[in-house]
């Protein structure tokens, strides 16, 4: 019978882009808005972030032929299409490199009326948001224009569905942001709102960092093996970072 999982199925978070870097900065000087020419899906990778990348690539390429992707799905922001491409380049992939696959499935979170407002300017700015996503939480609230996080893993439901399909006993590379990740760990994992919530409390999903799944025949389904795994950017001296997205005050 044809298996309907990845054999091997890697997850990874884009490296940090330039939204990292302009909400760092707004942060720490208290403003209300974070400081971006681009809209949300143009905004390009930041020097340490191809530096992420291109450790990363050079990890899978060093990897045995059995331990590397076959297939490589991105998110078709650009921070992520550049951060497939950093990994192609490095020579991520088993045999011939194929083309990118863009998914808009897998595109980050949309924030609505909040993009690019900070914490406080949030509060200062949309105050009635601020009140309804403390009245709802993260997993539910969803701000005009935008997505709640199970809108989004309704979306990522249609995509799992999509690579069983497609790629079924292969190994799949996905390139996508943080909350993509953590609501592929909900599906995968068959989770709830507050384990979910709970992981997103415990620890930042850093950027280039490797959360990696094994079809486990016993479960009939796939088995987590590592999670926010960054040791490839150490072994190369690549800096880890565990900002958030621009948005993320809206996450």
């Amino acid at each position: 019978m044809r298996q309907n999982w990845p054999e091997r199925l890697w997850i990874v978070r884009h490296g940090e882009s330039a939204g990292n870097v302009a909400r760092d900065a707004a942060q720490a000087a208290g403003l209300a808005r974070i400081d971006l020419a681009q809209r949300d899906a143009d905004v390009p990778l930041s020097a340490r972030g191809e530096q992420q990348a291109e450790a990363l690539g050079h990890w899978f390429a060093a990897q045995p032929p059995e331990a590397r992707p076959e297939v490589l799905l991105t998110s078709p922001y650009r921070r992520a299409r550049q951060t497939a491409a950093q990994l192609r380049r490095a020579g991520a992939l088993l045999g011939e490199a194929p083309d990118l696959a863009p998914d808009e499935r897998l595109r980050e979170k949309e924030f609505g009326i909040l993009d690019r407002l900070t914490f406080a300017g949030i509060r200062e700015l949309e105050p009635e948001q601020a009140e309804f996503r403390r009245l709802l939480g993260k997993f539910y609230h969803r701000p005009p224009g935008g997505e709640s996080w199970c809108d989004v893993i309704l979306r990522l439901r249609s995509a799992l569905d999509t690579i069983s399909l497609h790629h079924g006993g292969q190994r799949v590379l996905i390139v996508c942001h943080q909350v993509i990740v953590l609501c592929f760990r909900y599906l995968l994992e068959q989770l709830d709102e507050e384990q979910l919530l709970a992981i997103d409390r415990a620890e930042q999903v850093a950027n280039c960092s490797v959360t990696e799944y094994r079809f486990d025949p016993a479960l009939g389904r796939m088995r987590l093996e590592r999670f926010n795994f960054t040791a490839p950017l150490r072994e190369e001296q690549a800096p880890v970072t565990t900002a958030p997205d621009a948005n993320v005050a809206a996450r």
